[in-house]
């Protein structure tokens, strides 16, 4: 039921966030965006914290970054990261997002929202990034691909300079 109402969720909010920027008084797609956050809610009440979680508590925490802004940026990057080890979930974000790729989708999103794109504009230290590596390797918490302190720091430079997700291996037809 979880994995039905957060394909839900993200099929209404990606319909509902354009439409609100565009048209910011726009009820209806107010209305349909407050749905798709009870249900993202619902879910998150219902499933374990993994890699985003993590690595958004280490740069908050660790380093003062501001936490919607954080999540905004490592979003999409950490669902990049994850989408080979969670070839089911990939193809259901995919058909909520009208069969493309759900990082390559979000990125764009949230570039057409005006949505924080890089760690760098938040105010994080570029020679922070080792470190925040290193931290986000410590005490992982359970995620569906294993936590690789080379990748995450390659994880943590895209986003710092706001680079497209790395293609990890994804495919909506698997």
């Amino acid at each position: 039921m979880i994995q039905v109402m957060a394909e839900e969720a993200m099929r209404v909010l990606a319909a509902a966030m354009p439409r609100i920027h565009a048209q910011r008084n726009d009820l209806m797609a107010r209305s349909e965006a407050l749905y798709g956050a009870w249900l993202c809610g619902t879910c998150l009440g219902a499933v374990g914290m993994a890699l985003h979680h993590k690595i958004c508590h280490t740069l908050g925490g660790g380093f003062g970054l501001p936490h919607a802004e954080t999540h905004a940026v490592m979003l999409l990057h950490a669902l990049a990261y994850n989408l080979s080890a969670a070839m089911d979930a990939g193809r259901r974000l995919s058909r909520a997002l009208n069969g493309q790729d759900p990082a390559q989708a979000l990125f764009r999103l949230a570039r057409s929202l005006g949505a924080p794109r890089t760690l760098r504009d938040l105010g994080m230290p570029q020679d922070a990034l080792d470190h925040a590596a290193d931290l986000a390797v410590q005490n992982p918490y359970a995620n569906p691909r294993p936590i690789e302190r080379t990748e995450i720091r390659a994880m943590l430079a895209r986003a710092w300079s706001g680079d497209s997700p790395a293609d990890w291996g994804f495919s909506a037809a698997e």
